[in-house]
């Protein structure tokens, strides 16, 4: 990797830089996580809500329970970490970029931060679909249980499955906005990018089957269709930009072509 001046960084460098941005990240999760500790009985209620809807609505016994003496002070700590993270999510994006930045000129520099700025709120409309399709995947999931049996969930476990669904899908929003990024360091081509539509339509679907339970096919669906758009958004970008790109060669070329020519004559 390049500073925007031309000279190259070491090994070592990379690493001081590295450890810097990830430092801040780090800094700026805890601080959030330091707020996020005073909503998480907000979260945590909301969270809670799909289950208590199994109760009223099917008439049946469901209930969160804490299987330890510390889970309840965990699953308050694991709320406010995951809060931590979605709150501080500029932060954390804006050092990504920061960390790439030595290796761009300073016209790639304006491209790729109008991009990346595009992801905090790609990253937040993920983690809001994910919220919206929560209730309905655990009312799914738990209704496959005999209609006469309870539904007693650890509070824990609930939680992990609740923040990963939330969180990675937030992420996979996001992910798009990257091959941008990748296409304008010249590390992938817009050829590349819509000749690998097959793949990337697999890994979609692997990625959304992996954050939506299999048996909640909808759910996965609903959340590929916008993923699977913003890859094609992405690829419509980077074409545009290995267009410009392209014609802004042949100018140079065309330019030192006609000066030689005129040396020579």
């Amino acid at each position: 990797m390049a500073r925007s001046d031309g000279a190259r960084m070491s090994l070592a460098e990379h690493l001081v830089e590295l450890r810097k941005r990830l430092l801040i990240s780090a800094v700026a999760v805890v601080l959030a996580g330091v707020g996020g500790w005073f909503l998480a009985d907000f979260v945590w209620a909301a969270l809670s809500d799909p289950v208590l809807e199994i109760a009223q609505e099917r008439d049946r016994n469901a209930e969160i329970n804490y299987t330890s003496v510390s889970e309840a002070f965990d699953t308050r700590i694991a709320i406010a970490l995951t809060l931590g993270i979605v709150l501080s999510a500029p932060v954390w994006l804006y050092q990504i970029w920061a960390y790439f930045v030595p290796a761009l000129m300073s016209q790639e520099k304006r491209v790729v931060l109008g991009f990346l700025a595009a992801a905090v709120p790609l990253f937040f409309a993920g983690v809001f679909t994910g919220w919206t399709v929560l209730p309905n995947i655990v009312i799914l999931l738990t209704g496959f249980a005999p209609a006469e049996s309870a539904t007693l969930l650890t509070a824990r476990v609930y939680l992990d499955f609740a923040l990963k669904l939330v969180v990675a899908i937030g992420v996979g929003f996001v992910l798009p906005v990257f091959l941008v990024v990748l296409n304008v360091l010249g590390v992938l081509s817009a050829r590349a990018i819509i000749k690998g539509w097959r793949i990337a339509i697999v890994l979609i679907a692997l990625f959304t089957a992996i954050a939506t339970p299999a048996a909640d096919v909808v759910s996965m669906v609903l959340l590929a269709i916008p993923i699977i758009a913003l890859y094609y958004l992405a690829a419509l970008i980077a074409w545009l930009h290995d267009r410009r790109a392209a014609k802004k060669t042949a100018l140079l070329l065309g330019d030192a072509a006609t000066r030689e020519g005129r040396s020579g004559g």
